[in-house]
């Protein structure tokens, strides 16, 4: 083979090799209009589902501020009294011992919220989340000191001035009072709210309880204020796992991909292709941009499901607003499922996950009736006389002692008595009728009687019956009766 040949051969392959090779193009890096410096400026968006989401945030912030204040039979109705080492709840009171009863509704509320995620996605975060509720007032907050979105990215790029010090320290001073209340709100979860307001507001509250006010008033601060959407995007352990239990029945905010694309911009009462013949080749999106500025984590939602995405519905009412400008139909974007989009009609209650989170469900909710029911308002326990066995008496009989530690488990007087029991004809040495404050562990020294002649054994049973008055309810324990041989 000739050089010449072998020449044309290579730059015959070269050529191609050179006509295959797919082009790479580097695109630059779209930032979105909401960002300035990595932050998010969030637009605010009016529609149906940001009144029901704005309606239940405010029911929420209401409840958790206000039942603290609320009172039940002369003491506050709700209140983790870590110094008494009691839960109060209305005419309930919850001690260590039962805080299985708390466990098991952690458990159902875990439960229910898998229930619900299944057939609606994660709508706890859009709707009744804290972080979402704490993040929407200070952006309110923002939003009515420094303007809308976009005068806030020129606040940001603009230079410092008076008045952009101003803006900024009213901003930061009255984020900085409502961390301040929601601080005083949650520790009065702990501590009588009424007396902790004052204390707090006159500076005389005591040191640990300013400390961890101020602890989660810092907290919220920089949750709300600063953080955001991060906690949601990197911290919040529900947006990494809540996918598991999606299926294609879930109902989430979803694009329609098929009725908006090729997506672009037009004119006004401009047919598309989903709606009729026309010369334009775009779908129904008309690229606004604008389910992109009302996010509060800054995803776009037209590429397809994200962990990032809260489900508050933002989007779904900033594009149909857009719709209705344009003549088109609503729910572009809408709260939908992969199978509803496909066509297919499969019911969410066939799906396994909906199934078995809910027989989970209602299996802790039955739980904590059975424990609620079983729970005894008197809590007894049985100490032997640790220095001696038992003791003969001059008429000889024989006495064992013992103390009886007995709790009023309930929040009002209760009036008791004691009985023994066993086969051995016992009897109680002293008074036998009780009366105990609400709340309060009584000590109560007790000597049980017996004729020597009635053992056969020198260890015995014996059981103890506390029983209330009114026939509230009675607890019993077994101890042992020491006789000699």
């Amino acid at each position: 083979m000739s050089k010449n040949n072998t020449e044309q051969k290579l730059n015959c392959a070269n050529n191609v090799a050179t006509t295959q090779r797919i082009p790479i193009q580097v695109q630059p890096v779209q930032n979105r209009t909401h960002h300035q410096n990595n932050k998010i400026h969030i637009r605010q968006q009016k529609g149906d589902l940001q009144k029901i989401r704005t309606g239940m945030n405010t029911l929420l912030v209401a409840l958790f501020f206000l039942l603290p204040f609320i009172s039940y039979q002369g003491r506050q109705a709700i209140l983790f009294d870590l110094s008494e080492q009691q839960f109060i709840f209305f005419g309930t009171t919850l001690w260590p011992q039962d805080f299985t009863i708390l466990a098991w509704v952690f458990i159902a509320a875990a439960f229910m919220l898998f229930f619900v995620t299944v057939f609606l996605g994660r709508i706890w975060c859009g709707y009744l989340c804290p972080q979402t509720a704490w993040t929407f007032i200070y952006v309110w907050i923002e939003t009515q000191i420094e303007g809308n979105s976009n005068k806030r990215v020129a606040l940001d790029k603009a230079p410092w001035s008076g008045e952009k010090l101003k803006k900024r320290l009213l901003k930061h001073s009255a984020w900085g009072v409502i961390a301040l209340l929601t601080g005083c709100g949650f520790i009065a979860y702990f501590i009588p709210a009424r007396e902790l307001y004052i204390d707090i507001f006159t500076f005389n509250a005591s040191f640990w309880v300013t400390t961890w006010v101020w602890f989660f008033a810092i907290c919220t601060y920089l949750n709300a204020g600063w953080m955001r959407e991060q906690m949601c995007l990197h911290c919040c352990p529900y947006s990494r796992f809540q996918s598991v239990m999606f299926d294609a029945n879930t109902k989430t905010v979803t694009y329609n991909a098929v009725r908006g694309e090729n997506r672009g911009p037009r004119k006004r009462n401009q047919v598309t292709n989903s709606g009729g013949d026309s010369a334009l080749k775009l779908g129904d999106c008309v690229d606004c941009n604008l389910c992109v500025e009302v996010c509060p984590t800054g995803i776009d939602i037209r590429n397809g499901l994200q962990y990032e995405c809260i489900d508050c519905g933002a989007c779904v009412d900033a594009c149909n607003q857009t719709m209705d400008k344009f003549g088109y139909q609503r729910n572009l974007i809408s709260y939908t499922s992969e199978n509803a989009l496909s066509g297919k009609a499969e019911p969410f209650y066939e799906s396994y996950k909906f199934i078995g989170y809910g027989i989970a469900a209602l299996i802790m909710l039955t739980v904590i009736v059975a424990d609620i029911h079983t729970r005894s308002n008197i809590e007894l326990n049985v100490l032997r006389d640790r220095q001696s066995l038992y003791r003969e008496t001059n008429d000889n009989k024989i006495e064992n002692s013992y103390t009886l530690k007995i709790r009023n488990k309930t929040q009002q007087t209760r009036l008791y008595r004691i009985y023994v029991s066993g086969n051995n004809g016992y009897r109680l040495a002293g008074g036998v009728n009780l009366k105990i404050k609400p709340g309060e562990q009584l000590d109560y020294p007790v000597t049980v009687v017996a004729e020597p002649e009635s053992f056969a054994n020198s260890h015995n049973e014996i059981t103890f019956t506390i029983a209330e008055q009114h026939n509230y309810g009675q607890v019993s324990q077994q101890s042992s009766f020491f006789a000699p041989i």
